[in-house]
Protein backbone atom coordinates (compact mmCIF):
# COMPACT_ATOMS: atom_id res chain seq x y z
CA UNK A 1 0.00 0.00 0.00
CA UNK A 2 1.51 3.17 -1.11
CA UNK A 3 1.57 6.12 2.17
CA UNK A 4 -0.61 8.76 2.05
CA UNK A 5 0.70 11.97 1.18
CA UNK A 6 2.83 13.76 3.67
CA UNK A 7 0.62 15.61 6.33
CA UNK A 8 1.50 18.92 7.61
CA UNK A 9 2.76 17.07 10.93
CA UNK A 10 5.69 16.15 8.20
CA UNK A 11 6.37 19.29 6.96
CA UNK A 12 5.89 21.45 9.62
CA UNK A 13 9.14 20.64 12.51
CA UNK A 14 11.18 20.67 8.71
CA UNK A 15 9.87 23.85 7.52
CA UNK A 16 9.81 25.73 10.86
CA UNK A 17 13.66 24.30 11.78
CA UNK A 18 14.81 25.73 8.68
CA UNK A 19 13.25 28.99 9.19
CA UNK A 20 14.41 28.72 12.84
CA UNK A 21 18.33 27.90 11.27
CA UNK A 22 17.95 31.24 9.08
CA UNK A 23 16.33 33.42 12.25
CA UNK A 24 19.62 32.32 14.14
CA UNK A 25 21.55 33.23 11.11
CA UNK A 26 20.56 36.83 11.74
CA UNK A 27 22.80 36.90 14.87
CA UNK A 28 25.87 36.44 13.11
CA UNK A 29 25.71 39.21 11.26
CA UNK A 30 26.76 41.76 14.14
CA UNK A 31 30.41 40.40 13.25
CA UNK A 32 30.47 43.17 10.49
CA UNK A 33 29.83 46.43 12.22
CA UNK A 34 32.99 45.23 14.83
CA UNK A 35 35.56 46.30 12.16
CA UNK A 36 37.66 43.11 12.72
CA UNK A 37 40.50 42.23 9.74
CA UNK A 38 39.83 40.20 7.18
CA UNK A 39 40.94 36.86 9.87
CA UNK A 40 39.52 38.32 12.30
CA UNK A 41 36.44 38.62 10.34
CA UNK A 42 36.13 34.78 9.28
CA UNK A 43 37.24 33.53 12.91
CA UNK A 44 34.54 35.71 14.72
CA UNK A 45 32.05 35.49 11.61
CA UNK A 46 32.55 30.54 11.99
CA UNK A 47 32.13 31.31 15.81
CA UNK A 48 29.07 33.18 15.68
CA UNK A 49 27.78 30.37 12.74
CA UNK A 50 28.12 27.70 15.18
CA UNK A 51 24.56 27.60 16.36
CA UNK A 52 23.65 27.32 13.00
CA UNK A 53 25.63 24.72 11.96
CA UNK A 54 24.54 22.84 15.02
CA UNK A 55 20.57 23.57 13.98
CA UNK A 56 21.73 22.40 10.44
CA UNK A 57 23.21 19.17 11.42
CA UNK A 58 19.70 18.18 13.47
CA UNK A 59 17.79 19.18 10.61
CA UNK A 60 19.71 17.12 8.24
CA UNK A 61 19.72 14.02 10.41
CA UNK A 62 15.91 15.03 11.56
CA UNK A 63 14.79 14.89 7.95
CA UNK A 64 14.13 10.97 7.85
CA UNK A 65 14.88 10.06 11.17
CA UNK A 66 12.29 11.94 13.23
CA UNK A 67 13.19 10.47 16.46
CA UNK A 68 16.58 11.48 16.28
CA UNK A 69 15.92 14.80 15.38
CA UNK A 70 13.66 15.56 18.44
CA UNK A 71 16.15 14.49 20.87
CA UNK A 72 18.88 16.72 18.78
CA UNK A 73 16.86 19.67 19.11
CA UNK A 74 15.13 19.24 22.92
CA UNK A 75 18.88 18.60 23.84
CA UNK A 76 19.81 22.06 22.06
CA UNK A 77 17.02 23.76 23.75
CA UNK A 78 18.09 22.11 27.61
CA UNK A 79 21.63 22.80 26.57
CA UNK A 80 21.15 26.59 25.59
CA UNK A 81 19.17 26.64 29.38
CA UNK A 82 22.14 25.04 30.84
CA UNK A 83 24.76 27.44 29.13
CA UNK A 84 23.05 30.17 30.48
CA UNK A 85 21.83 29.24 33.63
CA UNK A 86 18.66 31.69 33.48
CA UNK A 87 21.27 34.31 33.85
CA UNK A 88 19.26 36.26 30.42
CA UNK A 89 15.96 37.59 30.76
CA UNK A 90 13.16 35.64 30.68
CA UNK A 91 11.90 37.14 26.98
CA UNK A 92 15.36 35.70 25.68
CA UNK A 93 13.76 32.00 26.87
CA UNK A 94 11.17 32.76 24.43
CA UNK A 95 13.15 33.34 21.22
CA UNK A 96 15.48 30.63 21.06
CA UNK A 97 15.14 27.47 23.47
CA UNK A 98 10.87 27.63 22.82
CA UNK A 99 11.29 27.20 19.62
CA UNK A 100 14.02 25.02 19.86
CA UNK A 101 11.20 22.53 22.41
CA UNK A 102 8.65 23.35 20.22
CA UNK A 103 10.42 21.99 17.00
CA UNK A 104 11.77 18.63 18.98
CA UNK A 105 8.04 17.83 20.08
CA UNK A 106 6.95 18.47 16.35
CA UNK A 107 9.66 16.11 14.98
CA UNK A 108 8.84 13.46 18.03
CA UNK A 109 4.74 13.96 16.81
CA UNK A 110 5.52 13.17 13.43
CA UNK A 111 7.96 10.27 14.31
CA UNK A 112 4.28 9.26 15.97
CA UNK A 113 2.22 9.46 13.51
CA UNK A 114 4.75 7.85 10.94
CA UNK A 115 5.25 5.09 13.59
CA UNK A 116 1.32 4.55 13.97
CA UNK A 117 0.91 4.34 9.94
CA UNK A 118 3.60 1.66 9.32
CA UNK A 119 1.70 -0.12 12.17
CA UNK A 120 -1.54 -0.07 10.77
CA UNK A 121 -0.27 -1.36 7.65
CA UNK A 122 0.83 -4.53 9.52
CA UNK A 123 -2.51 -5.33 11.02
Amino acid sequence: MKEPRKPILYWCPRVLSILFAGFITLFALDVFSEGYGFVELLVALFMHLVPTFLIIIAIVIGWKKEWIGAILFIGLAIFYIGMTAFRMHWTVYLVIPLPLLIIGILYLLSWKQKKKYKQNLTL
